[in-house]
């Protein structure tokens, strides 16, 4: 392990040292396996379990069996929280929202999502999603890092280990927070793991500094700190070649991404040269750092700018009780954004290299949590089957792939795993999943471990 991270060690270093290097010029450590339909992604991952009942996948069958006991049938035997196992009842909750055909694939959404039904024909939506964790730290994990185990790399840094960066001046791996309350998000969600941290996911925050640290203190000027970077570069250089240690590279790296990032960030997130009709399509809520609409726009920013990978996390979608006002408020809180930022790139003509994907950690239950009441009810966590959607990025438009039983609860046909939605994301970027791997303590890993198939019936 040594003698290969000095190997390593000694290759970056001397891109380093000779931008005109092999090494340096090809577009990350692996490259391209095959011609790519997307150059980027952004994933816009819903944090809590969105309820696949209320919003998507639309079950007229329980209108019938509304309030009765969920047959044993669709139970299976399957596993259930410790949330509701106890309880002695578990009946069926149908979803009080409306639905209604749209667009020319005449798909069926709620009404909850007044303007992702505007956009459904831009949609390839999964209803056949399924995934092993049924918490939620556990299936975030997995949905980030392929493993519910926490330490390894996320989906990002993978994406920027296996393709480099289209921007000097801009980290490949973006991750911006919205929403309150909900599961807690934490930074190795968005790290590195065993993989070069160079490679890790960058916060973009709300306030006057985006990103932390990147301000020179007081009283230090932009050349003293161009000098001091120069002067530790060359010490870092020195030690590197003694040891060998690829993290010194990166350090050396990272300190120079911020030097960069001091110009092109204030310009990247300042909103203010966009013209109103921006902030008609995303909401007005898209003028205010912090909120989703927000990232959404600045999610557009970055890819426009050649950002490789950007991820938007909001939370409090977790509806154990009262689903019915949770959920109007976060699809109030999100719908617009996201529909705004499809449509946006598809106006710039970006939407076919970049692929979007919409979805949480896994789908809720056809029974009620708790009390059923006529207007107020929730639902449990759902591994066995949920719905995500993609758009652009040569994935195929107005479809829906997958179907579930009458109660939403098991997948009749074309299940798709956690893996394979990775090595699909992985495919379009043109690189094969099962290629793109680093060796860590002896073994090569992957982002989908030893699992996973392209989904081709997805792909335009």
């Amino acid at each position: 392990m040594a003698s290969a991270s000095a190997t390593l060690g000694g290759a970056t270093l001397a891109s380093l040292l000779d931008p005109t290097s092999s090494f340096a010029s090809t577009p990350g450590p692996k490259g391209l396996h095959f011609t790519p339909r997307a150059k980027r992604v952004i994933y816009l991952f819903q944090s809590g379990g969105p309820p696949q009942h209320d919003l998507l996948d639309y079950k007229p069958h329980l209108n019938t069996v509304h309030g009765e006991e969920t047959p044993e049938s669709v139970f299976k035997g399957q596993r259930l929280t410790g949330m509701t196992a106890g309880q002695s009842s578990f009946p069926v909750a149908k979803s009080i929202f409306d639905f209604k055909q749209h667009g020319e694939s005449g798909t069926w959404v709620s009404e909850v999502l007044p303007h992702t039904a505007k956009i459904v024909d831009d949609l390839c939506i999964i209803k056949s999603m399924h995934t092993e964790a049924i918490n939620h730290d556990p299936a975030i994990t997995f949905l980030q890092t392929g493993f519910q185990i926490a330490g390894r790399p996320s989906i990002g840094a993978w994406m920027s280990y296996g393709l480099g960066s289209e921007n000097e001046n801009l980290p490949a791996f973006v991750a911006m927070l919205s929403g309150n309350g909900g599961q807690p998000l934490y930074d190795r969600l968005w790290g590195s793991g065993f993989l070069p941290s160079v490679h890790q996911g960058v916060r973009f925050r709300s306030g006057k500094s985006p990103v932390l640290y990147l301000n020179n203190p007081p009283g230090f000027t932009a050349d003293v700190r161009r000098d001091t970077l120069d002067r530790l570069a060359e010490l870092n250089h020195l030690r590197a070649e003694e040891v060998g240690d690829p993290e010194i590279v990166s350090r050396i790296e990272q300190y120079e991404m911020a030097y960069r990032m001091q110009t092109s960030v204030p310009e990247l997130t300042d909103v203010s040269d966009e013209p109103e009709s921006t902030f008609e399509l995303y909401g007005d809520d898209a003028r205010k750092p912090g909120t989703y609409a927000h990232n959404a726009l600045i999610a557009r920013r970055l890819s426009e700018r050649g950002v490789r990978f950007i991820q938007l996390f909001h939370r409090g979608w977790d509806t154990h009780n009262g689903l019915p006002k949770q959920l109007k408020a976060r699809c109030k809180e999100t719908d617009q954004a996201t529909a705004a930022l499809v449509t946006d790139l598809k106006n710039r003509g970006l939407l076919d290299d970049t692929l979007v994907v919409w979805g949480g950690e896994f789908g809720r239950t056809v029974y009620c949590q708790g009390d059923l009441q006529a207007a107020n009810y929730g639902r449990d966590h759902h591994p066995r089957c949920f719905t995500m959607w993609m758009a652009g990025g040569g994935v195929k438009p107005g479809v829906s792939h997958g179907i579930t039983d009458e109660y939403g609860y098991n997948i009749v046909e074309s299940p798709v795993s956690v893996h394979d939605l990775h090595a699909t994301v992985l495919h379009q970027l043109g690189v094969d999943h099962e290629k793109l791997t680093f060796k860590f303590q002896g073994r090569r890993y992957r982002l989908t471990d030893v699992h996973g198939e392209v989904v081709r019936s997805l792909l335009a």
